[in-house]
């Protein structure tokens, strides 16, 4: 693939990562299943567990500090038509990680990506919306407007 090219798909590919990597495992597995046509793959790096290092900024804008380690799983196949794809995701999910680096691989394929695209990806993606919408709903629900009301007197 052309560097171009590559950097013109990097926006989107790290939306559908991200999709990936943020849905419940069972939705991924879920869809992962019900998918019809799946192609073959070898694993370049079987799903294996490790730590990161989170960090932090306060307000976004201070200094940066380590604020603590969590788990995480990657993996990296390549189809047999030769695409590539790589799976991080929170948590230690072997088959979650094998499973979004495999859809990664085939959203790079021009002849599988318009099915994995609507079967999986478009279907995870609803299901974060509706899970974002419940939430802002249910907090606008609690939300309280207070306001002041200016009181003059009148001078004696």
């Amino acid at each position: 693939m052309p560097a171009q090219t590559v950097v013109e798909a990097a926006p989107e590919r790290r939306r559908w990562l991200s999709i990936l990597a943020k849905a419940p495992a069972n939705e991924v597995s879920e869809a992962w299943d019900a998918l019809t046509e799946r192609p073959t793959y070898r694993a370049l790096r079987a799903p294996e567990i490790g730590m990161v290092l989170v960090r932090g900024r306060m307000g976004g804008a201070g200094d940066a500090f380590n604020l603590g380690e969590m788990t995480v799983t990657r993996a990296a196949v390549r189809l047999d038509s030769g695409e590539t794809g790589i799976g991080y995701v929170a948590g230690r999910d072997r088959r979650h990680a094998e499973i979004a680096a495999a859809v990664d691989a085939m959203m790079q394929s021009p002849a599988l990506r318009p099915a994995v695209e609507g079967a999986i990806v478009a279907r995870l993606a609803r299901a974060q919306d509706q899970r974002r919408d419940t939430a802002a709903r249910k907090a606008a629900a609690t939300k309280v407007d207070f306001f002041t009301m200016v009181r003059t007197r009148s001078p004696n």
